[in-house]
């Protein structure tokens, strides 16, 4: 008989190394010359030169690694698929298995803040130029990380009552918990970057008056719009999107009631979390559905794996096709990829984990958009409008969180080039 985890759902999927498990591991690298992982990262993070420091016991060095070229690497150690970037490209790959760069890279993070050493540190002498960035997303806080580190006062905008964006709001706390996204969240405070909350732009405070008070503006607003599919039903009580039941589910701190019977629709990473969350929050029966395979689900092997090893149930080749119930969602109806099969399941909470799109984002500003609502952007990051430039999700269209910080990082690069010529001019 099968072994299935009891846990709760604040507890970690996975756990991290000791210092002699981290020095083992570390000790497997080839030390490439031309480190194929750390050209596979698009942060920069350089996991050949951090995962040197560890083996050759340099922790400190390690972390200052890391946190110098990624600001969010607490978060990203836990959320990154390694396994189809730095970890595939990995050397070792051609002998036995890649090293675990994304374990080593939380343990010089969790050592970091163990040992409070405080790593990065913004210039006393200010520059010219103030910046705002709505959103405090991965897109946004490291986008003023950088800034900051060079000089710039810069002030970010966020709607909810906490910073994080989908870090905070939109990740299951067993994969990503909330000490970890607080610790980078803070090592951004410290370096003088500025946090108003609850304030939405474009609702509290319009985008006319951030330019009136700031030189630059980054909009990292990230994609928060509910997708639901074209089916009936999908109006009744009981039915959710991921992006709300994760958000409800987060802000709840484990008390959130999700229902006895939880259908998950979808097969990402957003599916997965949905479906452990409803889980550990107390469900009795968490089924997942997709319409394709496993092997052609976006989700990482690892997530599916752990959402089996909790009870958690997969059905592929069904695609919903109806949601039953009068006054609240009663059962969902499936329909085969084979065009005969069909099913019917009795379920209290279906939450479709589809996908996400972006708000108006012309109802902000006049923006270009593309036909997917994202903000069009000329040469990675700048918009339509002089001196307002964008990255994150809402230009990349839900991308990863270390592709969201990359984004960030380049758009800081430009917006001070930006600020250097205004000054000049």
């Amino acid at each position: 008989m099968s072994k299935v985890i009891k846990s709760t759902y604040v507890s970690e999927a996975v756990e991290g190394f000791t210092p002699r498990t981290a020095m083992e591991e570390a000790s497997r690298c080839l030390l490439c010359h031309d480190a194929p992982c750390s050209k596979s990262c698009p942060a920069g993070t350089d996991p050949a030169k951090f995962i040197r420091s560890i083996r050759f016991r340099n922790v400190k060095g390690a972390a200052e690694t890391i946190r110098e070229n990624n600001v969010l690497g607490g978060s990203c150690a836990r959320v990154c698929p390694y396994d189809r970037l730095c970890e595939e490209a990995c050397s070792r790959c051609g002998i036995d298995k890649p090293i675990e760069i994304g374990r080593l890279q939380r343990f010089a993070v969790e050592q970091e803040e163990a040992l409070q050493m405080n790593i990065l540190k913004a210039p006393e002498t200010k520059k010219a130029g103030k910046v705002a960035c709505v959103g405090s997303g991965p897109a946004s806080l490291a986008c003023a990380a950088k800034l900051a580190l060079e000089g710039y006062e810069v002030t970010i905008y966020e709607g909810e009552e906490k910073a994080g964006g989908v870090l905070t709001y939109g990740i299951a706390p067993a994969r990503l918990p909330q000490h970890v996204v607080d610790h980078d969240i803070d090592t951004v405070k410290n370096l003088g970057v500025k946090f108003v909350f609850n304030t939405k732009v474009g609702k509290d405070i319009s985008i006319e008056a951030l330019q009136k008070e700031y030189e630059a503006i980054f909009i990292g607003a990230g994609l928060w719009m509910e997708k639901l599919p074209e089916i009936t039903g999908t109006e009744l009580p009981g039915v959710l999107a991921a992006a709300d039941f994760l958000k409800k589910a987060r802000k709840s701190e484990g008390t959130y009631d999700p229902g006895r019977r939880v259908i998950v629709i979808g097969g990402g990473n957003v599916a997965m979390d949905c479906a452990v969350s409803a889980k550990l929050l107390g469900a009795e029966k968490v089924d997942i559905y997709y319409r394709r395979t496993i092997e052609e689900a976006p989700a990482d092997m690892a997530e599916f794996q752990y959402a089996l090893s909790l009870g958690i149930s997969i059905t592929t080749n069904f695609a919903p096709a109806e949601v039953v119930g009068t006054d609240k969602v009663e059962a969902m109806k499936f329909k085969g990829r084979d065009g005969e099969s069909e099913a019917k399941v009795a379920v209290d909470t279906v939450v479709f984990a589809i996908g996400q799109g972006a708000e108006d984002m012309t109802s902000l500003a006049p923006f270009s958009v593309n036909e997917k609502g994202l903000i069009v952007t000329e040469g990675g990051c700048k918009t339509n409008i002089d001196g307002i430039f964008a990255g994150g999700d809402v230009v990349l269209g839900g991308k990863t969180v270390v592709e969201a910080v990359a984004s960030g990082k380049a758009a800081a690069e430009e917006m001070m080039k930006y600020l250097a010529q205004k000054e000049v001019n």
